[in-house]
């Protein structure tokens, strides 16, 4: 329960509350107006301190950032977890808050800092949501929280909180409503979640199905079938370069190899030209040593005879020693071609040593070369493999989008079937949670009408995911819908106390009862005050004094229930700061 509400503002008027019931009246001047009822008092002002000191959001507009209250601290006195809890707020530095009281089964412990303990507003709502609903953390969005399930138990006007009875907010969506309330009612809330995560693929869908309505894109999206194709073909050729990395070794004399293989080659070339000058060198001088015979003397003899001179024995003998001469000349000739043959011959056979050797060191070098490779080489090679991951992964995507458009709204349907059949089956497993549901809410609202006007819950598991529906005869008009927020808001309060998931408080604006018949106002607060006493919670109710029910069942006295302090409009410091704001 709420024990009270205080501030250090010197005027505020401090709240004390009691178990089960308790009533706030608002004194209307005579002269009033509908807006001084309901802006000046200060009614709607103690729901916005609730929920200001159980972590809502301090935005600019919030009531506390007024700089008339922004400096002052605003408290709160609670059991949460059974132990006396205290909590202090300020507008102006709305985190962290001040905490007091048994820290020992809080999640976040708060940080001692002169001599108070202080905790993060996030962390605030941890420790909140832990203990009063037994929520986890959790690393998804619209998951339940603990923002969204206090908000079912402290409704705001502001919020549009009176307008639906299973949405807490006009603006709350639908999957924080099926998410928070299947939390709440035992059932299995991660199956309405899945329904948003279709909700939000059918989203993404409808949003690319119009960006490409138009053409711009519809021109390079390929049938889905070819897309395949062509990235089976860009993973293999990203598989292949990958492999062709792996087995890659870099050689950091690379270049110097390369330079001394082509300087063999060349030298290779020289030689071969040296030999060929060398064997054409050889061929000349042996057709030289053919051609080396001396003149014969008979035919020079014959030569002068024919002349008609006759050679005396002197120029006989100087014939024989010319002949000697020359025979000596010719064979010191061929002696000379012969020895200069045999030079080639031998310079050639030292050429080829150093062919083969210069050949076989080249063969050494071309296997490394071809077996390896330069480090620009590989660079380049990892570059290519990046270059084909780009173009692989703009395949996927262009795959993934062709497929989606053709098969998504397909796929996405056939999901929501199997989700609806898996909330199906979670309702016939948990038939006694929502057979425990319908029926309290049908008890709560056969407490306010006859039988024939009670109301009714049902729980439909459809397509969409679940879904929460109120039926009262004249729902029509704004005093029985109100009253349907009345009986699922009881409803909500008793299952989750029993599941032991609770604040165990309810707080009801007196906006609850606008519209609504007076017997029926005293009908309500009359069955609140029971169940609240039945059920060991705490029953909030703010009303106007032209609300307070004259006519109330029997047994029930509703000045039992009427809190000591009284706002009222009629005077500046009437209302719950003691001062008007504006």
């Amino acid at each position: 329960m709420i024990h009270r509400i205080y501030s250090d503002l010197p005027s505020f008027k401090e709240l004390r509350f009691t178990e089960g019931l308790n009533i706030l009246i608002a004194e209307k001047s005579a002269d009033a107006t509908e807006r001084h009822t309901r802006n000046r008092a200060g009614k709607s002002s103690m729901v916005e301190m609730i929920h200001f000191l159980l972590g809502s959001n301090a935005s600019k507009d919030s009531l506390f950032r007024t700089p008339t209250i922004a400096d002052y601290e605003f408290g709160m006195e609670f059991d949460l977890a059974a132990e006396r809890t205290f909590v202090r707020r300020r507008g102006a530095k709305a985190s962290p808050l001040a905490v007091n009281g048994d820290f020992s089964a809080w999640p976040v412990q708060p940080r001692l800092r002169e001599d108070r303990y202080w905790i993060s507003n996030t962390n605030w709502k941890v420790v909140l949501g832990a203990l009063m609903f037994g929520l986890e953390e959790y690393d998804e969005s619209w998951t339940p929280s603990f923002r969204s399930l206090i908000s079912y138990f402290v409704r705001r006007e502001r919020s549009g909180g009176f307008h639906v009875p299973v949405k807490q907010s006009e603006k709350q969506a639908t999957a924080d409503q099926q998410v928070n309330l299947s939390y709440l009612l035992g059932l299995d809330w991660t199956i309405p979640l899945k329904w948003q995560e279709i909700r939000d693929r059918e989203k993404n869908l409808a949003e690319l199905k119009k960006s490409l309505k138009g053409g711009t894109f519809g021109q390079v999206i390929e049938k889905a079938s070819t897309l395949k194709t062509k990235v089976l073909v860009a993973e293999d050729k990203v598989n292949r370069l990958k492999e062709q990395v792996a087995a890659f070794k870099v050689v950091e004399e690379y270049h110097d190899l390369e330079h001394e293989a082509s300087s063999i080659t060349t030298d290779l070339a020289a030689l071969a030209d040296e030999n060929t000058l060398d064997y054409r060198y050889i061929t000349d001088l042996e057709r030289a040593m053919g051609e080396e015979i001396p003149p014969s003397p008979p035919d020079l003899q014959r030569l002068y005879q024919e002349a008609g001179v006759v050679l005396p024995d002197l120029v006989q003998r100087r014939f024989d020693d010319v002949k000697t001469f020359h025979e000596l000349v010719v064979q010191n000739r061929r002696s000379y071609l012969q020895t200069e043959a045999a030079a080639a011959r031998e310079r050639i056979a030292h050429r080829g040593e150093e062919q083969r050797r210069l050949d076989a060191r080249r063969g050494e070098i071309m296997q490394i070369l071809e077996a390896n490779g330069a480090l620009e080489h590989f660079s380049a090679l990892q570059a290519e493999i990046t270059r084909a991951e780009v173009e692989l992964e703009t395949l996927r995507q262009k795959y993934e989008t062709a497929d989606a458009l053709e098969s998504g709204t397909t796929k996405l349907s056939m999901e929501r079937g199997r989700l609806q059949e898996r909330l199906r089956e979670d309702y016939t497993e948990q038939q006694d949670v929502v057979k425990n549901a319908i029926l309290t809410f049908q008890r709560i609202s056969s407490a306010l009408y006859e039988d024939t006007a009670a109301g009714s819950l049902t729980l439909t598991p459809t397509e969409n995911g679940p879904e929460f529906e109120i039926e009262i005869q004249g729902a029509k008009s704004r005093g029985v819908s109100n009253m349907q927020i009345f009986c699922f808001d009881m409803m909500l309060t008793l299952l989750s106390i029993e599941r032991g998931r609770s604040p165990g408080f309810l707080v009801h604006d007196s906006h609850l009862f606008d519209g609504v018949d007076e017997r029926q106002v005293g009908t309500a607060l009359a069955l609140g005050a029971r169940l609240a006493e039945e059920h060991g919670f705490q029953y909030i109710v703010s009303l106007n004094t032209d609300d307070v029910p004259s006519e109330v069942p029997e047994g029930f006295n509703i000045n039992d229930h009427i809190l000591d302090v009284r706002l009222s409009d009629s005077t500046d410091d009437g209302g719950l700061f003691g001062f008007r704001f504006g």
